[in-house]
């Protein structure tokens, strides 16, 4: 395809508004004058009144609707025409633009001898120079004549890699798209890369378009290049985080075979740890001795400190404040120190007010690129309807990245506990082992629309003096589905299932046994409403539970959205739930409102069954309810 313009020589074009006038140059004018004449013209031609009024139109002869589309999304002169605020200036220049563009759309779309007209008024635009534009444009039409489809009739890149793969639309006979050329050239370049050969590129290419037959002739060669090994990482610019502990983050694997997916999960973990608020890893740009290649690590520190605050608000349960003070770089090395405090209940019929204050210490890179240590203190008063206690905990362990979707965490701990409940007043010590597996595929952990999360927590326990010992089983299974022309109808879907084996009730501190009703189980159902029944109209935690919950969720106009839900929950007296249990339910509506870091939840919900619309509770709070 080809397109040539050879603007004539033009005087300078009238672009005055309607109703301006000046003088018209005579010849006699001084050559100073005429410079100062063109000069006022420009300045008046980019002063011109906006083209909102302009009239813009995309001609396309025997083409499919498809692909129309897709050269009006590649137009540049068709958006500038939609923008009430653009000058001639604006389109005229779009309009020459247009050229390129659409050469570059019908390429992609395997069309290689079209014909492209831009015309401005009647006007070729690559006739219309640059610095003489008209004053008031009110019609361009884009013509575009495809021209005939271009079949391959060479498709070669290689040598290949072995397990390199091409694209399936990389064939002869097939149609010549452009794209799937340069991702062919791409995948053969990139299969090199993969086992070693990071300097791999493209040699030589001749792609040739033979008109007469409609075909293109594509042949590419590919120069691996020697196989190279992880040098050193070097960092450009040292910051904040000690350089020794930058390189044991990253975990890039010196002396090894070179492999992008290393160079990527070096990234991945540098940013991961917060203490940086870029960063960029480059290949060096000469291959070092013993065929080795340096990577260079371009970092920019994030402000070390960070603080945050949260609210929610619940009809019966009251109000709930929480706070957190964070350290990025306590120690130099990335490490990171997380005070949080909460008080909620306050002016909630919940009891009274709980409180927490806790601290955790967490060092990246301990023992592997991929594995944390951490430390953990904390203190707690639960003051509910059917029991008060007092907590304190310490406790160390490890995490681990499996993957993006996979992480793990076990520990040991201490506890204490100081009830007053069903049973009387006692103490309790237990030695902790806690064990946590959590996969989560979800897009958005605040407003998630597909995926899946699950998180397994099993916690052996070991009772110390009259203290029982046994086991607490939870697992959190959520599951995400996205529906609808723009996937504007999302159905969510948990399941909570939890278990105490070992012990009588008597013998566990409360917060290990489960309740039921609230916010975080059964909406509609007054809080930890559902529990074991003791003689003497006493209540107390159950060994077993089973909490079920659905939403569906609709986005209406902007950021507003409507949902409907519905909670369902069991608590038994055993550790199983085969008997001595009860059921109750919840439901209601909700709206969202999107603020971009999270939606805002208003939630109205009452309980289903016999009690259906005489009690209602409100809860309000920042991300989905789950």
């Amino acid at each position: 395809m080809w397109w040539r313009a050879k603007p004539d020589r033009h005087d300078l074009v009238d672009c005055r508004p309607p109703g301006m006038t000046w003088a018209r140059t005579e010849p006699d004018v001084p050559d100073a004058a005429k410079i100062r004449q063109a000069l006022i013209a420009l300045i008046l031609c980019a002063w011109a009144s906006p083209g909102a009024a302009v009239e813009a139109t995309l001609e396309v002869e025997n083409f499919p609707e498809d692909g129309v589309e897709y050269l009006r999304g590649a137009s540049v002169v068709l958006q500038t025409a939609d923008n009430p605020e653009a000058t001639s200036q604006d389109l005229v220049a779009a309009a020459r633009a247009d050229y390129a563009r659409m050469i570059s759309a019908l390429y992609e779309l395997g069309h290689y001898g079209g014909v492209v007209n831009v015309l401005v008024d009647g006007r070729e635009a690559a006739n219309i120079s640059p610095i003489s534009v008209p004053g008031v444009v009110q019609r361009i039409t884009v013509k575009v004549d495809p021209g005939p489809v271009f079949l391959l009739s060479t498709a070669y890149v290689g040598p290949l890699a072995p397990g390199t793969e091409l694209p399936e639309e990389f064939a002869v006979g097939q149609r010549a798209f452009s794209s799937g050329i340069g991702d062919a050239a791409t995948a053969g370049v990139d299969g090199w890369r993969d086992v070693g050969h990071a300097k791999a590129n493209i040699a030589r290419q001749s792609v040739t378009a033979d008109h007469r037959n409609s075909t293109l002739a594509a042949d590419i060669r590919l120069d691996p290049g020697p196989r190279l090994s992880f040098g050193a990482l070097n960092i450009t610019k040292e910051g904040k985080v000690k350089p020794r502990r930058i390189r044991e983050i990253a975990g890039l694997p010196s002396g090894e075979v070179f492999s992008p997916e290393e160079v990527e999960d070096a990234a991945v973990r540098l940013r991961r740890t917060g203490a940086f608020r870029s960063v960029v890893l480059s290949e060096a740009d000469t291959i070092g001795p013993g065929n080795t290649l340096d990577i260079n690590a371009t970092l920019v520190d994030s402000k070390p400190r960070r603080v945050g605050v949260g609210i929610e608000l619940f009809s019966l349960e009251g109000l709930a404040l929480s706070g957190f003070w964070m350290h990025r770089n306590l120690l130099g090395g990335a490490e990171r120190l997380r005070i949080d405090a909460e008080i909620s209940g306050i002016g909630g019929n919940s009891g009274g007010e709980d409180y927490r204050l806790a601290a955790r210490f967490d060092r990246p890179a301990t023992f592997t690129p991929d594995t944390a240590l951490f430390l953990e203190a904390s203190i707690e008063e639960q003051n509910d309807p059917d029991f008060r206690e007092r907590t304190a905990r310490v406790g160390s362990g490890l995490s681990h990245i499996f993957s993006d979707t996979l992480t793990g965490e076990v520990g040991v701990a201490y506890q204490y506990s100081d009830i007053d409940d069903a049973f009387g007043s006692r103490q309790l010590e237990h030695l902790l082992l806690p064990a946590r597996l959590t996969y989560d595929t979800r897009d958005d952990t605040l407003n998630a629309t597909r995926g899946l999360y699950l998180d397994l927590d099993a916690t052996p326990f070991a009772g110390l003096g009259n203290s029982g010992s046994g086991g607490r089983l939870y697992l959190d299974a959520r599951t995400y589905r996205s529906f609808g022309p723009e996937d504007d109808l999302v159905f969510a879907a948990r399941a909570q299932l939890g278990s105490v084996i070992g012990p009588g009730l008597n013998k566990v501190p409360p917060d290990m046994l489960f309740f039921s009703g609230g916010a975080g189980t059964v909406r509609g159902q007054p809080y930890q409403s559902l529990a074991v029944e003791l003689p003497g109209n006493l209540r107390v935690g159950g060994r077993s539970f089973v909490g079920l919950s659905g939403e569906l969720r609709k986005s209406l106009f902007g950021p507003w959205a409507v949902v409907g839900f519905a909670d369902t929950g069991f608590v038994g007296k055993d550790s199983w739930g085969t008997g001595n249990g009860d059921w109750h339910s919840g439901g209601g509506f909700g709206v969202r409102y999107d603020t971009g870091f999270g939606p805002i939840r208003v939630d109205v919900a009452t309980p289903i069954g016999d009690d259906a619309g005489k009690d209602f509770e409100l809860y309000i709070g920042i991300g989905q309810a789950f």
